[in-house]
This record gives C-alpha cells, structure tokens and sequence, in this order.
C-alpha cells in the first residue's frame, strides 16, 4: 500500500473513529480532532509538487479483482495533483470554517464530520483513481455523501428535496458514465485511463467511441451542473454554508471538470467532442450568469453563479480539445492556451468563490438573513467582511489587479483564438464564441456588483434583520481572509502558479502536444498592450456599470424567463411525481400479497426461461439417452411411492396429513441419496426433513382450520400447467445436463486437490469450508438474519410492547419471576418419549460433536452436525418442555448465532496475517500427547462457527415459533 493509498483512506478511517475521539473528547468541538487530516494531506501533496513538476508521476497498486482487470490503482500527475491540494487545502479552511458556524451544542457535528470526511476521501479517491471501475465507485460515493450534507439539516423540507434532487441526477449521469466506461473496456479491454490513452488506435473508428462518448459526457454534465442538468446545484444551496463553500465551488461540481480533462486525450481528436463539451460550457455560462442577476437570495446568486463558471471553464476545456486538430506545433500550442486559462481559472474560482460563500454565511450568521431586499449598508457593523467580499467580488468580475481579471483575460484569448480555426468549417459562425464570452461577461460584473453593493453598501435596513449585524468571530473569519489573500497574491504574482501547477496540469491534459523533453510555455501577465482582450474587458466594465444602474427599473432582469408551468424544475417535479405514479401502479398490480401469485410469477419465469434456453440451443434429438444406467426394481419402487406421495399432498384432507405426506417425499430423496451412495447429502436431508416436518407442525398451531372447497375449474387448470411445465423444465435441464458436457467435469479438480490442497478427504466439505468458503460464510450469513427477521416479526408485533409479545409464560409477574399460566409451559406427560429421549439425546449430541469434529475426512461436517445437535435439542424441548431446556442448556441462541458468524469471518479475515486472501485455509501435522501425530486444518475453525451459526439459527426459529401461543 502505497502513501496514496493512505491519503484516500485517512479521511474515512478518521470518519470510522469520529464518534469514538468525540466521545472521549466531549468537551472539545470535533472539528478540532478533524482539521489535522487536510491539513496533513495539504502538507503532503504540497511536497510532491516538485517531483510532479519534473514529470515524475507517482503511481501504486493494490490488486482487487485482477481476473475482471479491476486494480485500486493510483496515480498522481499534474491534473490530479491541483484537484488534490484544492480538496485538501480548501477542506482544511472549511472545517475551520465550520467549527465557528456550527454550534456544537446545537447541532450534530459529529455526524456533520463524518459525512464531510466521507466526501472528502470519496473526492480524493475520484481524482487519484487511474482504474475507471474504482473512480466510479468513488464517483457515486461523492454523491452519497454529498446528499447526506445536503439534507443535515433534515428537518427542513427544502433541505430533503434538494439533497435528493442532487442525488438523482448525479446519480443518473454516473449510471451513464460506467456504461460508457464498459464500452471503453470493451473496445480496449483495459479499464486503466493510462493504457486507454497509451493505445488510442484501438478505439479511433469503433463503432462505440461516440456512444462511450456521450455517455461519459452525460455523466460530467450531471456532475458538473451543466445545462440542462443545472437544476439540482440551486437547491443544494439549501446545505450549511461550510458544505457550500467546499462541495458547491471547490470540489464536488469540479468532479464533472476533472473527468472532461482527464479523457481529453481520449477523445479531443472528435468533433463531436469538441462541440459537445465547447456548446454546453458557452450555454451554461450565458444562462448561469443571466439568472444570477434575477437572483434576491445571496446563496442563490452564488449558486446560479457558479453554474455560469463552471461552463466557462468547460467551454474552455472544449476549445483547447482543437489542438488534437492540428500535429505538434505552433498551431497546436496556441488552442493549448484555452487549456491553461480552464487551468488557471479553475485554481482562481476555488479561491474567489469559497471567500464569497463564506462571506455569505457570515452575513447569515450575524443578520439572520440572506435576502438581498432586507439587507443594506453593512459596511459600518461588518469592516472586514466587507474588504473580503470587495476582494471577491472583483475577482469574479475580472478586474485589476485581482486574480480572476488574469484568467478572465485567458479566457477571451481562447474564444478570439477559435476564430482563426481552419478546421470544423468554423469561419462563418466562429464570431459566436467571443460575443457570448463577451456578453456572459457583462451579467458577471452585474450580479458581482449587486452581491456587493446592495448588501454592504446603501441605506441600513435593522428593522428587517432578525438579529443586529456585528463583526464575525476571529475564527470565522480566518479561512475567508486566507483566500482573499490568495486572490491577491495569485493576481499580482501569478506565475508563481505558472510551472509549479498550471504546466503541469497541461502536460497531463495534453500528453501529446508537446516533444518529448520540452514544457509548455507559461507566463501569465497583466498587461500585453492595447489587445481587443482588453478593449472587450473595457467594454464589459462599461456595458455592466449601465446595466447594474438600470438593474431596478429593467423588469426583464429581475422577472423569471418563463412561466411557472414551463420551468426546468416543473419539468423534473412533474417527471418525477409520473414515474413514483407509475411504479406505484405497476406495482400494485402484481404486488397482491397472494403467495399463489407469487410462485405463479417465479414459476412461470422459471419455465420461460428455461424452455427458451433448450429451444434455441439444445437439439433434444440428438440427446444420449441410452447411455444412462437402467434402474433397478427397487429404485422404480421407491420413485413410485415418492411420486405418489407428491401428488397426494394437494389432495391431503388436513394440513397434518400434507405435512406427513411432504415429509414421506423428503425421506424418499433421503433414500435415493442413499442409493446413489452420497452419505454427505443424504445425512443433511434426513436431518433437515427431521427439523422441517417439526417447523411445520409448530406452524401448523397458528393455521385456521384446512377446509377443502370447490375450487373453480381454472384455478385447478392453472395449477396443473404450471406443476407440469415446471417437472418437463427440470427434468430435460436434468437430461441435457448429464447426456450432454460441454466442458470437462470439475469434479475431477476437487478430487485430485482435496486432500493436496485442503488436507480432508471428504470433498463434499472440503468444498463448503474451503474451496467455496466464501460461498457457505454468505449462507449463513442468510441464515443468521433470516432467524433474526423471524424473531422480531414474531416478538416485535406492532402496536404492543416488548413485553406484551411475550408469552405469557415469558411474562414477569412483578416479583422477578415469571408467570407459568402459558400451555407450552405445561410440559409432556408421555412417559415412554421421556424415557427414550433421556438416552437418545445424549447420543445424538455426542455423534453431533463427533460430526463435527470428523467432517473434513469423514462424512459429517459443522453444517450436518448442526442440524444433528438442533434435532436433539427440539427433542429435549418437547419432551421435557422449554422451561427444561433453557435450565439444562442456558444458552441465548441469538447470541450464540452472532458468535458462530463472528468466528466464520474472523477465520477469513486471519488470512490476512499472513498475506494470503480472505478465507484461505491451509493445514499440517502436529505431535500432540495422547493423540500422537494428527492432522490440523484452520478449515475447522471456519466449520465450527458454520456449526454454532446452524444451531443458533435453527433453534432461534424453532423456539421463537414455539413460544408464541
């Protein structure tokens, strides 16, 4: 495990122990135990620039599924090395941030925490993952735990709509995004983005490369708000503010940003990429920054905002996809400049934004509002608020000398650049390009100036605050401050950025623009003389101190673009409430609460499924029939007398005959078992048909009385079809199974291996313990909860207390002992099963132990040993009573199936001891006195907790069942 590896993972290891460093340390504010990890992992990223900078990515690489080529490798060159110290560095001011804006004897900032470090390992792991398998995991994380930000304060509706608003989308778009990088694996056979990119040839013409395309755009859209799937960023808004501040401008909605820049070299060399990416980044930067200025609520201006920047900088990514167009040169290089203005703009957008959203909570915090109408001259109370909002704001309005005039700058140079494209017949409407920059510019500076003048500037307004203004707290104040430092320093030094993180972002962008050894060329300056980018900027200053002054009087500003009934949001609701409408139909339709129904739906599909599989592949004529073995008399007699009892039970008279009559069928497979010489198998059946008839039976004293009706003609048509179509499915499946063998028996291996391998010499549990461990851990793990849902749908019934669903036997009487008034208290008079019970159990528990204990080389094993000693223990139950056998065998079931579970997986998890995967089992031979030279196999230990969980389950039901009157 390499040092990345553990950078991803110490935000969640720190989420695990969260709770836990909390509680030990109540008396301190858990943002404090927090902010040591970002800061570290800052600290940490920091020191690999200079190694990145010379072109040295640092890669590792664990293996998960290596079969699947599915590897949790990692990689760190330029591009994710600037996503790293922006997760890190802006997480490590927000949780700074957080510790002063929420009250911790208000709110659960323990919770708050968790979910923060949650998305911050699950960012981490997004822009460190080289394998497109584990970024999508970590992908659909962030959704995850960003929903769970979203909705912390759960109470409010509008914080649960749009944490699920955010949810569905970002999730939709990831769902399209994997099955574009299935067919990318499909076309390459490679989930590694570096091998992809190592071997473009294999996908350049594939009928799959634009499909894989759009689907992975569909998923950056989502991610990154752009239009149409904007919708969900505006209500996310509804988050504290800390949340907004990280997730909102720095992290999350640059995610959709990361991936369009790391397949970059994947796809720049299409068209259709380079206008679907360059189109939807021009539109969601024209509409962002027009309803930005229609905006009255702060956070709501900010949201729309930066939906407005984030398609500036996608179409920025776009534009610079046109030096795939051109082979290695000048002509390259200079559409390689869009690349560096999304670069440097999305470094300064971090920087400027995050100070204004937290400028913004603090304007909630101190005034109690957000509303641009009830705010106003806050200037006087908030000095220093207001100088970081200045520096902000000017910053996302592009001027002097603050950083975010520089990438302003860049990007009109991108969109002038376009114009002169040869390629894509772009000469006629190229011009559209700038005059859209040129024109989103203007709304920028507008709602720029709004955000700070109508809230700092103006006339006081204290009778419409819910709070007097004051000056935030030091602490709250300190992250906003650092970054509106930054916007400085980035402004008046901006080559400090230059070849420390901006060239090196581009070379892993454009990996094949440049010749081997060389960099690209970045110095960024103020002033290049009187260039139309700076008569444009003169114009936008101009052109947006007019329209900012008519701001009040232009009703097609401040009135919404269409009607209610034909929004965007509308359009999500009413789609939404349509498919919950929908699938609540469907769904009732087939959801009857009949069982009948039910097994008519498995059953059919069953036969459909099976009966189209042999039609189309399987020539039932060339079947090898005659190779089968003749059956001999005894075996015809003992098919006939279990067929018999099959048809006989629809016809049983009462449910206690049908139960007879299902158990003579179980015996008789015992039988064939026994015949078939398999004693594993036939062991485990006659033990399990011994527990099941008692299951009945304990069910069959809850049942209303069986009364046989005349039942229609179609209802007894429909149940024949479907017995008979199942018997013909499964019996030519069983046919063609055995007549014909496409591939050579496996049966062989775990012969030949068994005792090689495993060191038992019965295959049948050499295979459940070792072989396919991991298959009968699962098992039980059913098991286990199947018996828990029994007991608490049993004992938990709704509407009474614990104490009421207990029997009445179970029942205390006020004097710390329990009443006996129950029937199941009374316990058998029959004097000859008592007498008989009191030696056979005592045998059958011993042969259980003694099954257990032999099962890797004998017939046996923790499962059939189990069942054994269950049996025995409903022996003693009824013939003795319950009451005998919890003061024989005091033992809580329920604990002693949580203790088998435990040792089944903790067995599995030794393995990693000893660096060997999960449940691998080995064995030896050990000199012990008395025993002498005996065979030992950390396999049993495994089937001892398979044994514990059998019996606790078993007897979990049975006696939970048996309780309840």
């Amino acid at each position: 495990m390499t040092h990345l590896h553990m950078a991803i993972l110490l935000p969640f290891l720190l989420a695990a122990a969260c709770r836990l460093l909390q509680k030990l340390l109540s008396r301190v504010h858990a943002g404090w135990l927090i902010i040591p990890a970002p800061a570290l992992l800052f600290i940490y990223f920091v020191t690999r620039i200079p190694s990145v900078q010379e072109g040295h990515a640092i890669s590792g690489r664990i293996p998960w599924i290596p079969s699947l080529g599915i590897d949790f490798t990692v990689y760190l060159d330029g591009l994710s090395l600037l996503f790293a110290l922006l997760i890190s560095g802006i997480g490590t001011l927000v949780v700074l941030y957080s510790i002063y804006y929420l009250d911790k004897r208000k709110e659960l900032v323990g919770l708050f925490y968790i979910y923060l470090l949650l998305f911050m390992g699950a960012m981490l792991g997004v822009v460190l993952s080289d394998n497109m398998i584990v970024l999508y995991a970590f992908w659909e994380l962030t959704s995850i735990s960003s929903f769970l930000l979203i909705a912390f304060w759960h109470n409010r509706e509008k914080s649960r709509y749009g944490a699920l608003k955010s949810m569905v989308i970002t999730v939709f778009g990831g769902l399209a995004m994997l099955a574009g990088f299935v067919l990318l694996y499909v076309m390459t056979g490679t989930f590694s983005i570096r091998a992809i990119i190592g071997d473009l040839s294999a996908i350049m013409g594939d009928g799959l490369f634009a499909p894989a395309m759009l689907l992975i755009l569909l998923g950056a859209f989502t991610k990154s708000a752009q239009f149409p799937f904007h919708i969900w960023l505006p209500d996310a808004m509804e988050a504290p503010t800390p949340v907004s501040a990280y997730l909102h401008s720095a992290t999350m909605v640059k995610a959709g940003l990361y991936l369009v820049a790391r397949l970059s070299p994947v796809f720049s060399g299409d068209a259709l990429w380079f206008w679907s990416v360059s189109l939807a980044g021009m539109v969601t930067l024209i509409y962002g920054s027009y309803r930005a200025m229609k905006q009255t609520d702060l956070k709501a201006m900010l949201a729309y905002s930066t939906i407005s920047q984030l398609g500036l900088m996608m179409s920025l990514l776009g534009l610079g996809s046109a030096s795939a167009f051109y082979s290695v040169g000048s002509q390259s290089l200079l559409y390689t400049a869009a690349t560096m203005a999304a670069v440097f703009h999305l470094i300064n957008h971090a920087v400027f934004k995050g100070a204004l959203f937290m400028v913004v909570g603090i304007v909630d915090h101190e005034t109690g509002t957000r509303d641009i109408r009830r705010l106003g001259g806050l200037m006087s109370f908030m000095p220093l608020t207001f100088s970081i909002a200045l520096i902000g704001s000017f910053s996302m309005a592009g001027l002097p000398p603050f950083n975010g005039f520089l990438s302003k700058e860049m990007f009109f140079t991108a969109v002038l650049n376009i114009t002169g494209m040869d390629k894509l017949n772009m000469e006629s409407f190229a011009i559209l390009f700038p005059v859209a920059a040129w024109i989103a510019s203007i709304f920028t500076f507008v709602y720029s100036m709004l955000l700070l003048f109508r809230t700092f500037l103006g006339r006081k307004q204290p009778d419409k605050l819910d709070r007097k203004p004051r000056e935030a707290p030091v602490g709250m104040l300190l992250p906003p401050i650092a970054l509106a430092v930054l916007a400085i320093l980035f402004g008046l030094f901006p080559n400090l950025l230059s070849y420390s993180i901006i060239e090196p972002a581009m070379a892993a962008i454009h990996p094949g623009q440049l010749v081997p050894g060389e960099h690209f060329v970045v110095t960024i300056s103020h002033w290049h003389g009187w260039t139309t980018e700076i008569f444009m900027t003169i114009g936008v200053v101009l052109a947006g101190t007019i329209l900012y002054k008519l701001h009040a009087r232009l009703s097609a500003i401040r009135e919404p673009l269409w009607t209610r009934r034909l929004t965007l949001n509308r359009t999500y609701d009413e789609g939404l409430r349509l498919l919950d409408t929908g699938s609540r139909r469907l769904t009732n339709r087939y959801m009857t609460g009949s069982i009948r129904h039910y097994l008519i739906y498995i059953f059919v599909f069953l036969i459909a499924a099976i009966g189209w599989t042999i039609f189309r592949t399987v020539d039932l004529a060339a079947l090898h029939l005659a190779d089968f073995a003749p059956m001999s008399l005894f075996e015809a007699v003992s098919m006939i007398v279990l067929i018999l009892s099959v048809i006989a039970v629809p016809f049983a008279s009462s449910r206690m005959i049908a139960i007879i009559l299902t158990g003579t069928a179980g015996y008789m497979v015992t039988l064939f078992f026994v015949i078939f010489r398999a004693p594993d198998l036939a062991l485990t059946q006659i033990i399990v048909e011994t527990v099941s008839v008692t299951l009945f039976l304990l069910c069959f004293n809850h049942l209303p009385e069986l009364k046989r009706e005349a039942a229609a003609l179609r209802f007894k048509l429909s149940n024949l079809l479907i017995a008979v179509g199942v018997g013909a499915a499964m019996t030519l499946l069983a046919l063609i199974a055995s007549s014909e063998r496409s591939f050579e028996s496996i049966s062989h291996f775990f012969l030949e291996s068994s005792y090689k391998l495993a060191g038992g010499k019965n295959v049948v549990n050499v295979i459940l313990v070792d072989f396919r461990g991991f298959d009968t851990m699962l098992e039980i793990l059913v098991l286990g909860i199947a018996a828990f849902g029994i007991c608490a749908l049993i004992r938990l019934q709704p509407g009474t207390s614990d104490k009421q669903a207990l029997p009445a036997n179970e029942q205390d009487n006020g004097r710390g002992k329990r009443s006996r008034t129950s029937n199941l208290a009374v316990r058998s008079n029959d004097v000859i099963l008592k007498t008989i019970a009191k030696a056979a159990i005592v045998i059958i528990l011993l042969f259980s132990l003694y099954m257990l204990n032999t099962g890797h080389n004998n017939p046996g094993g923790g499962f059939i040993g189990a069942l054994m000693a269950a049996a025995a223990l409903i022996l003693l139950a009824m013939a003795y009573g319950r009451r005998t056998l919890r003061k024989v065998i005091p033992i809580d079931y329920r604990v002693l199936t949580a203790l088998g579970l435990s040792v089944a997986i903790l067995t599995g998890i030794g393995s990693f001891l000893f660096d060997a995967p999960f449940l691998s089992h080995t064995f030896g031979y050990f000199d012990i006195p008395l025993l002498g030279t005996t065979e030992l196999a950390t396999a049993m230990l495994f089937d001892l907790g398979v044994y514990m969980t059998v019996v606790g389950m078993t007897m979990t039901i049975i006696l939970t069942i048996g309780r309840d009157k």
